[in-house]
Order: structure tokens, then C-alpha cells, then sequence
């Protein structure tokens, strides 16, 4: 009957054990999931453009060695499902969310919905209207329009006709940099004779438009274009029409098809946007916030009701007398890809 009583006890004893481990284990599990690792996620617009895969890499690295979990999701292009991977990462009660948006407009419902509950958000590259962000952070935009239109002055001194192909009009980069070009060329001989945008930043919209306007003002002297992979649309249509290398082609971005067009002598100038910068100050701002650390921004700007801390970069133009300077020299591109076609 001992044994019995002393084996039943054991039994107890056992079970008991095993129930308080669990409990304990569960709670320091918990305890980890909130003090040992931050939680980014973070929503991209498409990787469809060149540049966003950088931007990816650079942030989720730079991140990673801050001690952060990232998150990435990719939309395709889809406002509703970005505000579904939005609504995901609220789900998950994410430190921060970061997003470079579809829709600078659409998603301003679901970007207050995560502050309300109290998560850091990041605006990446494209300001969301009236989200009250934590953080805007890309690059003077107003100055790129600036830039490109500086650039076109120069290559053509007694002015001509210009076809601008811009990008989505849902990105709110593209009136800033819109705001820029105009304002640079308000006295100037150039004339704006056509001008489209790409839904969706569709590349293959350029080459469309840019064979439409061909076909009304033959004769044109400059394409400006939203970014490098729109006007590496524009330059087959030109290509089509004989005209590549005649009519002073610009885009921004730096992606490397348009510097080996530059050095090749077909696209005049790209504006240079270090990616490697943005993406790393934003990774490390996004750790900041998450600790509760301040920003030290030194501008603020205005999302339509909010002014929001603003982390501002400077873009530089690239022509073929500074690329090695800028784009080799910084380590952005390799020589031999850059001059690829020119060393064969």
C-alpha cells in the first residue's frame, strides 16, 4: 500500500513539473518575441524597377546587423493586396512597419490603423497623403526635376521640343519632381510638346507613348523620362526611328542599362540616387524608432494634415564625364559592366 501511495505521488510530482516548465518555458519564449528581436515589416510596391531590389537587400542587411527580424512583402502593384500585407503585419503587432506605397493615397486608412495601435511607420521613398507617419525618408525630389531640366539647358543650348514621359500618378514623387522640371524651365527656349504618364510605372507605356509623339513632332530634341527603366522604353522607340543618340535621352535612378548608354553616347544623363544610403538610414532609423530612440531629423514636411519628420538625401546627375567619379569610384556599379559594350 507505501508503494502504491509513494508511486502515485510520483506520478503527481512528475506532472507537476512538466506543467510548470511548460509555463515557464512559454513565458520566457514571450519575454524573447518582446525584448530580444525587433520586428520590421516591410511592403513593397513591385521589384518589377531595378532599384528596389537594392533597396531590399541593403535594408534587410543593415537591419539584421542592428538585431531586427525583417519582414518583406512584395504587392505586384496591387494597392489592395499592399493593404492587406499592411493589415498582416498590424496583425502581428510589428515594432515598425516601413512601406514604399502602391498608392500614396489608398493606403492612408490602413497606415493611420497601425498608429492607432501604436506602430511605427515608415514612409520608404513616397510620402502616404495625411498617414502621420513617424519618418518620411527619400530624396529631394523637387531637386531631381531640377537636375533633369539643368541637363537639358546644357545639351541644348538654343532649346527645341520635349516629350515628357513621367511615371504613376499615384506616386506622389512624380508632382515633386513634376514641380522641379517646370519651374527650372519656365524661361527657358525648351517646349514641353508632349507629355504622358505610365500607369503603374508600366515601362512598356514609354515606348508606346514616345512612338506617338514621334509621329506628331518628328523633330524632337529631348525625351525626359520618370526613371531609367522608362527610358529604356523610350530608347527603343528612338532606336526604332533612327534617333537614338540624335535626341538628348534622361532618365533617374542609374540603373546600369542607362549607364552603359551614357558612356555609349544614346542617353545624355541619369540622376543618381544612392539607394545604398537611403535604404541603410532608413533600417537604422527604423531600429531607432522601435527602441524609442530619437530620429534627430532636422526637416520636417507636410503629408496634406500632418508635418512629419523628414529625412532628406541628395541626388546627383550623372553624364559621361563623372561616371566613373560617381557611379565606379562609389562602388555603385563595376567598370567592366558600365563599359561593357564599349570593351567589346
Amino acid at each position: 500500500m507505501r508503494g502504491k501511495r509513494f508511486l502515485a505521488f510520483l506520478v503527481i510530482a512528475v506532472v507537476l513539473l512538466c506543467g510548470c516548465g511548460s509555463s515557464s518555458d512559454k513565458q520566457k519564449v514571450n519575454e524573447d518575441r518582446k525584448t530580444d528581436k525587433i520586428q520590421i515589416g516591410m511592403a513593397f510596391d513591385s521589384f518589377v524597377i531595378e532599384r528596389w531590389v537594392r533597396d531590399r537587400d541593403v535594408f534587410v542587411s543593415t537591419a539584421t546587423k542592428l538585431g531586427a527580424d525583417v519582414n518583406v512583402q512584395n504587392a505586384n502593384g496591387d494597392v489592395q493586396e499592399q493593404i492587406s500585407q499592411i493589415e498582416y503585419f498590424i496583425e502581428k503587432n510589428m515594432d515598425v512597419i516601413v512601406v514604399v506605397a502602391v498608392d500614396c493615397e489608398k493606403l492612408t486608412p490602413v497606415m493611420q490603423k497601425a498608429k492607432k495601435v501604436g506602430i511605427r511607420t515608415i514612409c520608404y521613398d513616397r510620402l502616404v497623403s495625411n498617414a502621420n507617419a513617424d519618418l518620411y525618408i527619400s530624396f529631394d525630389n523637387v531637386k531631381v526635376g531640377t537636375l533633369i531640366a539643368n541637363a537639358l539647358q546644357e545639351a541644348l543650348p538654343d532649346g527645341g521640343k520635349i516629350f515628357c514621359i513621367k511615371g504613376s500618378m499615384e506616386d506622389n514623387n512624380v508632382a515633386l519632381v513634376e514641380q522641379g522640371f517646370q519651374e527650372a524651365i519656365a524661361n527657358s527656349t525648351l517646349e514641353v510638346v508632349y507629355e504622358a504618364n505610365c500607369k503603374g510605372w508600366l515601362a512598356e507605356e514609354a515606348f508606346d507613348y514616345v512612338t506617338e509623339a514621334l509621329a506628331k513632332y518628328p523633330n524632337v530634341a529631348g525625351v525626359m523620362c520618370g526613371n531609367d527603366d522608362l527610358a529604356s522604353y523610350a530608347f527603343r522607340a528612338l532606336a526604332e526611328n533612327r534617333k537614338a543618340g540624335k535626341v538628348m535621352l534622361i532618365g533617374q535612378d542609374a540603373d546600369l542599362a542607362a549607364c552603359q548608354r551614357i558612356v555609349e553616347g544614346t542617353q545624355y544623363m541619369t540622376v543618381y540616387k544612392s539607394v545604398d544610403s537611403l535604404a541603410g538610414e532608413a533600417a537604422e532609423c527604423a531600429v531607432k524608432l522601435a527602441k524609442g530612440e530619437p530620429l534627430g531629423a532636422k526637416e520636417t514636411i507636410s503629408d496634406g494634415e500632418n508635418e512629419i519628420p523628414f529625412q532628406k538625401l541628395e541626388p546627383v546627375a550623372v553624364t559621361r564625364e563623372n561616371m566613373d567619379e560617381i557611379i565606379i569610384d562609389g562602388g555603385f556599379h563595376l567598370k567592366e559592366d558600365v563599359y561593357l559594350n564599349i570593351n567589346k
